[in-house]
């Protein structure tokens, strides 16, 4: 339950980005302005919550299913999370791999969004969830919550932007305090289709981070598709790989006993036999 004085904008919070204020005075409002509510903000407070929660209680209903085989329209269910500075160009991927199409007009992601794409690889079908979130530090409690479900993860930065290639560190180290141990991880340089003369960071550069921290790396191009496919391929395949092998190591080991020989046996039988009686 949350709590707010009506009385003071100041104990209003901040929602959706949207700065509050009180729509009651000029309109000849009746009420006193110690009982005045702030009606659109409290709309827009009530939608998100709500938003939100519905969200949050889809993600992890859907991860009560079983990741192999939950249903017949699909071997496996994988969720993917992408995760970097805003206007990185995050939600273009996504809509490049989910849609096949690609937009200029820049929509900034409120908390968090998701589509579904189902692939096949090494005949098995595979559900994608993939959930982009929004880079702004105001969101960050939101999206946060997101990871401990994510079971792979891709770090976008903008190859003309050097702060957000310098922030993957800090998205790293998002990643290690509030996601799963062994969660899939891969580096993504995006805008590889701008010209050389804007490129801020090398691709030997992005290599070389990628390397330090043991994962793979793409540079990609919403715009043009390079490499969009590839990468959401290449971290579903490992994925898929690390949920065979668990499987594997899961099924219960079976001990076969062999006999001995007859002759061995009645001889070791003897012995004992012959020391207790002793």
């Amino acid at each position: 339950m949350m709590l707010f004085q009506v009385s003071d904008r100041s104990f209003f919070p901040y929602v959706a980005g949207t700065r509050c204020y009180h729509d009651c005075a000029g309109r000849g409002c009746k009420l006193k302005y110690s009982f005045c509510i702030w009606y659109k903000c409290v709309y827009i407070f009530i939608y998100t919550l709500f938003l939100g929660l519905f969200l949050r209680l889809s993600f992890d209903s859907s991860m009560a299913a079983p990741p192999a085989r939950a249903r017949a329209d699909y071997d496996y269910l994988i969720k993917l999370l992408l995760i970097g500075d805003s206007g990185v160009g995050k939600s273009c991927l996504l809509l490049r791999f989910s849609d096949g199409s690609f937009t200029t007009s820049f929509i900034t992601t409120i908390g968090i969004d998701f589509k579904i794409r189902t692939i096949e690889l090494d005949g098995k079908r595979i559900k994608l969830q993939i959930w982009d979130t929004a880079g702004q530090e105001r969101f960050r409690t939101i999206t946060t919550a997101y990871y401990r479900g994510a079971m792979g993860i891709l770090l976008v930065y903008d190859v003309t932007d050097e702060s957000s290639f310098n922030n993957i560190r800090n998205w790293i180290r998002n990643i290690e305090q509030h996601a799963s141990d062994n969660v899939n991880k891969i580096l993504v340089g995006n805008k590889a289709d701008m010209d050389e003369s804007k490129r801020a960071v090398p691709t030997a550069k992005g290599q070389a981070l990628a390397d330090e921290y043991g994962i793979k790396f793409f540079e990609t191009s919403a715009k043009t598709n390079l490499n969009v496919e590839q990468v959401f391929f290449s971290i579903a395949k490992d994925i898929k790989q690390r949920l065979s092998d668990t499987d594997t190591k899961a099924e219960p080991t079976t001990i076969k006993i062999n006999q001995a020989d007859g002759g061995g046996g009645n001889g070791e039988a003897a012995q004992k036999s012959a020391c207790c009686g002793s």
